[in-house]
């Protein structure tokens, strides 16, 4: 049982662990990364734009003093990128514990990766599938790791249309996006049962923020009227420091269990974390697997430790 009033205070000490936290420039990712380092993990920041990265790593020193931080350049859009930061990651911290999929874009134009993904899925989902694979050795390495993939309650709307993946077809963009959502969870609990599986010490949890106030609040008020009703949407959104623990329990708590889902305790939008349950389709296990096969495909990346 997690506790009603959980802010994050009973973490328990995590020296000598190292986590990788994708977008821990801003917002959620932030707050993830400052908090597992004010523990004692050794963090790395992992960020597509390097001078926003800096900006932040600046910010967690001054609160933190001189904390075990590193800031790495990854791009999930673009695989090349992935495959580089494994690189670097496999050869500077051969083992890793946390591995915390939180970077994620939300409800933008049609745009294609340079991979040729629909830039959503490309990057909420097929970069995290990629980045966990790659560094999976890592994870295994560390005897008892954690993955914590971050979703939105937009999964509980999405569909996976194989037959139009990357949406060329048609495009919505809150249907992209509740696609890639639905496609973070249905990753989570196949990892989960895969692991599982296997005899692997792998925890593979996941989480979702509820309404929290984020950078990726910013194509929302592009897609909704502005004045009044913009307002009341900010007074209602928990900060971005609440909105990371869900992920923060995940990622520490010695009671999680693989294929746990947190979020938010009050009506799934703000509140301290508590166990939830995900949407029905998000469980289902023939389209996890044929999800896991497609991915594998259009990522090169094969997961070799599960068989």
């Amino acid at each position: 049982m997690t506790s009603p009033g959980w802010t994050g205070d009973t973490i328990p000490d995590l020296t000598g662990l190292t986590a990788v936290v994708t977008g821990a420039n801003s917002g959620l990712g932030f707050h993830t990364a400052l908090e597992l380092a004010r523990y004692g993990a050794t963090v790395v920041m992992a960020c597509r734009d390097l001078r926003k990265g800096e900006a932040a790593l600046a910010r967690m020193k001054h609160e933190l003093g001189r904390p075990a931080l590193e800031l790495r350049r990854l791009d999930l859009a673009d695989l090349a990128s992935v495959r580089a930061f494994a690189v670097e990651m496999r050869t500077a911290h051969p083992r890793l514990d946390i591995l915390v999929n939180n970077a994620g874009i939300m409800a933008i134009p049609r745009h294609v990766t340079p991979d040729g993904f629909e830039r959503q899925l490309g990057v909420n989902h097929l970069g995290h599938f990629a980045l966990t694979g790659l560094l999976f050795s890592c994870l295994t390495r560390a005897g008892s790791s954690r993955v914590v993939t971050v979703t939105s309650a937009s999964h509980s709307v999405g569909r996976i249309d194989f037959d139009d993946l990357m949406s060329e077809r048609r495009y919505g963009r809150w249907r992209a996006y509740a696609q890639s959502k639905l496609a973070n969870l249905l990753f989570a609990f196949e990892l989960q049962r895969r692991a599982e599986h296997t005899g692997l010490d792998l925890v593979s949890a996941a989480s979702h923020p509820g309404y929290a106030a984020t950078n990726l609040q910013h194509p929302w008020s592009q897609t909704r009227p502005p004045g009044w009703l913009r307002t009341a949407g900010d007074l209602a959104a928990q900060p971005a420091s609440a909105g990371a623990l869900p992920s923060l329990y995940a990622a520490t708590m010695p009671d999680v269990r693989s294929g746990d889902f947190f979020g938010p305790r009050w009506f799934g939008l703000r509140g301290s974390p508590t166990r939830v349950r995900a949407a029905a389709r998000a469980y289902d296990s023939a389209t996890a697997e044929a999800l896991w096969k497609r991915s594998a495909e259009l990522t090169g990346v094969d997961f070799a430790e599960l068989g």
